[in-house]
């Protein structure tokens, strides 16, 4: 946890670089705008302001995308990220990992077609040389716990599935041996809980990849009080996120905010996959993240952790920084490293 006494908005500005702090603080404005004090929230608003690009099939910077329906009854579906092979690699082509990948957003805000995650699995893709799922999952408040555990879930059984195989197989992903789940902040949430469900079906993942997940807590943390609204996120803002997805009377101590609360089932003796865990030292749910990462030992699983002293939320949506490419320097040693 970062160990100042008082963090200020100039020190912060100073952290972070300047086309981040546009970025996020954008993303900011716009999302104080859609909140409204009922828990109601503006959809149409947030549609209108959430650039939006199509899937191509056309490779662009060398990854191409399609949009597929994953399940028609909810309206759930995904849009897949594919490294196209270059005239030097095509009679060279291994099977690659899927990684089945949730957006962040705070259970509300984004979608399988905004730009940021376009442009960001786009990355991913290329860059660890994977196939990537990136969901379309129901949003809250209109949808609220356990719609995006449920929509994650389809997603993990559609790549598991006869006809997702063989989808899949053309473009190079291998997501019966080599499935993994990952997802960023609210995302990361989604990955755990899809995790956990999946396995208890006896699905076969390879692993988890958590960035700065959405976690929380009644009681408030050391960090959440030192950083209370110093890098973008305030306490009073996650709490209207945590109301609008928890079921309506639940508090943050309910098992989907936090997964090692009294009121959660044990995962004793739930077999999970291998889970690499990222936790930025500016980020105020760290203390949270960092509690999971030891409950987890505690439980005999296999949990490895990345944590990165200057990152705030949001790092990872730009590759300006070397915490990006650190960043991508594990991932690619965990998708290797995982046992299938």
């Amino acid at each position: 946890m970062a160990t100042t006494e008082e963090i200020t908005l100039a020190e912060a500005k100073g952290v972070v670089p300047l086309s981040t702090w546009v970025l996020i603080s954008n993303f900011k404005l716009s999302y104080n705008l859609l909140r409204r004090p009922d828990g109601t929230f503006n959809r149409h608003l947030a549609e209108f302001l959430d650039r939006k690009v199509s899937a191509n099939a056309t490779p662009m910077e060398g990854v191409a995308t399609m949009d597929v329906i994953i399940e028609r009854m909810t309206g759930v579906w995904g849009r897949i990220f594919w490294p196209c092979p270059t005239e030097q690699t095509e009679l060279h082509q291994e099977m690659k990992p899927v990684m089945i990948y949730f957006h962040g957003g705070s259970f509300a805000h984004s979608s399988a077609n905004s730009a940021i995650y376009d442009a960001m699995c786009r990355r991913l893709a290329r860059m660890c040389n994977i196939v990537v799922i990136l969901v379309n999952f129901r949003r809250s408040p209109e949808h609220r716990f356990p719609a995006a555990y449920e929509d994650g879930l389809a997603g993990v059984r559609w790549a598991k599935s006869a006809p997702g195989r063989a989808f899949l197989l053309p473009l190079g992903g291998d997501s019966e041996n080599r499935c993994f789940l990952a997802g960023d902040s609210s995302g990361g949430n989604i990955a755990h809980h899809v995790a956990v469900r999946a396995v208890g079906e006896g699905i076969l993942l390879a692993g988890t990849v958590l960035l700065m997940p959405m976690f929380g807590g009644q009681r408030r943390t050391p960090a959440e009080r030192l950083l209370d609204g110093k890098y973008f996120v305030t306490m009073n803002d996650r709490d209207w996120y945590w109301r609008a997805f928890l079921p309506e009377g639940a508090d943050r101590d309910h098992p989907a905010c936090n997964p090692f609360s009294v009121t959660a089932p044990s995962l004793v003796s739930t077999k999970l996959p291998p889970c690499l865990v990222v936790v930025g030292g500016l980020d105020l749910l760290q203390d949270w993240q960092l509690n999971y990462v030891h409950c987890l030992k505690q439980g005999g699983k296999q949990v490895q952790l990345l944590f990165l002293e200057q990152a705030t939320m949001g790092f990872f949506l730009l590759p300006n920084t070397e915490l990006f490419y650190s960043l991508v320097e594990r991932l690619r040693d965990f998708l290797s490293l995982a046992e299938f």
